[in-house]
């Protein structure tokens, strides 16, 4: 929590840096490849007064080998045969989601997101005897829904608040077979669930600025787990500074940078269904962190003919800073790619 406000003060430093600044007519303005942010930031941007926009985005993650805190740990380590903790540790997990979104402009000043959503998880795992086996957890994710304020759009900068709500629509009931299931269905641990169980409050402040060739973004984001969900235990906060980067290299491409500071809490509570002496996954103790991501794209942007306002982004991320909670399987490579209609 002290980081992130630490965090909120430096936001608050960057707006009145720019409310200090002599005032001018021209706008920030979105109509230009890099007038969004990279794909994997969300609720980024505002529209006019009766803008719409659909977007669709498909993000891929991939998680493999354990982190014990800032160090690599190996699979033997962790499980009971050669000392460790756990009779079973995961060895890899991919993640696919695929997202739908759309916003509208109910006034210049007010804009209304939802967000809907689709994954797909595998986890593959490693048994003290050796063995192996993998189990898989799918469905609709977690429904959000926000609106978005703009404070100021002037000097080539835009101020907006965002106030949004996470609805439990996702599962956190999914169960798979395992080794020790004698083949029957068993709940299974904390990660594979689809959704939080929880209704989850969540707010952001974004700044951009704009140049000719230039533009520069910041956004910090708060989603605070309120309550336990029906499973006893909550997910643990998660806070998130992202700075962007994009220079615009022509009237159609722009190529971006980003960096992405991240605080996750412990989960809150246990699951009496899970034991967490069986597999790392279903230990609490193994949950949250803190971390630094990076990430390199483009957006294509069509000014004008037949698919005039279509953008297509792109961006691959990697992880720089991986401090864990305990011991977790750790993120390898992040990829997102979207489309976005604007009319």
């Amino acid at each position: 929590m002290k980081n992130y406000i630490i965090a909120i003060i430096l936001m608050a430093t960057l707006v009145l840096y720019a409310q200090e600044k002599e005032e001018s007519l021209e706008h920030w303005k979105s109509k230009r490849p890099d007038g969004h942010a990279p794909i994997s930031v969300m609720g980024d941007h505002m529209h006019n007064k009766g803008g719409w926009m659909f977007s669709y985005r498909y993000m891929y993650m991939n998680m493999e080998d354990l982190r014990r805190g800032d160090s690599d740990e190996d699979f033997a380590d962790v499980l009971v045969p050669n000392g460790g903790d756990y009779m079973v540790t995961p060895t890899r997990m991919p993640m696919s989601m695929h997202m739908l979104g759309a916003m509208y402009a109910t006034s210049d000043k007010i804009t209304l997101m939802a967000m809907l959503s689709y994954l797909s998880m595998e986890m593959d795992h490693l048994t003290g005897m050796g063995g192996r086996f993998t189990t898989e957890s799918r469905g609709f994710g977690d429904t959000k829904v926000s609106t978005l304020y703009r404070f100021f759009n002037k000097n080539k900068q835009q101020l907006h608040g965002q106030l949004g709500l996470s609805i439990p629509t996702g599962s956190i009931e999914n169960e798979d077979v395992t080794p020790a299931s004698n083949g029957e269905d068993v709940i299974l641990p904390y990660p594979m669930q689809i959704g939080s169980g929880t209704f989850d409050p969540e707010i952001a402040l974004t700044y951009l600025s704009q140049g000719d060739l230039f533009s520069f973004g910041s956004q910090l984001r708060g989603i605070f787990r309120l309550g336990k969900n029906d499973n006893d235990y909550r997910l643990g906060n998660r806070y998130t500074l992202n700075n962007w980067l994009a220079i615009k290299a022509t009237g159609w491409l722009s190529f971006s940078a980003r960096i992405e500071g991240v605080i996750v809490g412990e989960i809150d509570g246990d699951n009496p269904e899970l034991n967490p002496n069986m597999v790392i996954t279903a230990d609490t103790d193994n949950s949250g962190g803190t971390f630094v991501n990076s990430g390199l794209g483009f957006n294509l942007y069509a000014p004008k003919g037949v698919l005039k306002d279509l953008r297509l982004g792109f961006e691959f991320a990697t992880p720089l800073v991986q401090d864990v909670n305990a011991v977790q399987l750790k993120t390898k490579e992040t990829v997102t790619v979207g489309l976005q209609y604007a009319f």
